[in-house]
Parts: C-alpha cells; structure tokens; sequence
C-alpha cells in the first residue's frame, strides 16, 4: 500500500477548499469523489505551508499561503 498523503482541493481560484489524507491513486480511481483540481500540501516539511481551509495555492511554488487577515472593527 502506498503512504497516505494530504491533498488539498482547490477552486479555480487557486482557494483551498478542504483537505483530505488520502493516496494519489485512491483519488485517480475516485473521481465521482474527487472531483475539481487536488494538489498536494505538506505536513512535515520545513519549506512548505500546509494548507487550510481557505489557504491560497501558488502554482509556480506548489505552495499554500495563508490568507489575509481582515481583522474586525473596534467599536
């Protein structure tokens, strides 16, 4: 069996949507499942972000940032 995996789907916004643990194969042979664009995201790796949910995917570094922080009002 392969390792498992985190890949994060995401729109065409390059915006992550959700993030599965999962092997490559196991989503090549589920596409009713996995549908749209999945890339992987790294857990364990110093050089890389691991992406969450709304983390934006930068193709060129195969990199996840996080994303702006709107903080609220002060009232």
């Amino acid at each position: 069996m392969n390792d498992l995996t985190y890949f994060a789907q995401i729109d065409t916004n390059n915006i992550c949507l959700q993030v599965h643990v999962v092997t490559q194969e196991f989503i090549d042979e589920n596409p009713e499942r996995y549908t749209g664009i999945w890339v992987e995201t790294f857990y364990n790796n110093p050089n890389k972000t691991y992406a969450g949910e709304g983390y934006i995917y930068d193709a060129q570094t195969q990199d996840f940032t996080a994303p702006p922080y709107d903080p609220p009002p002060i009232n």
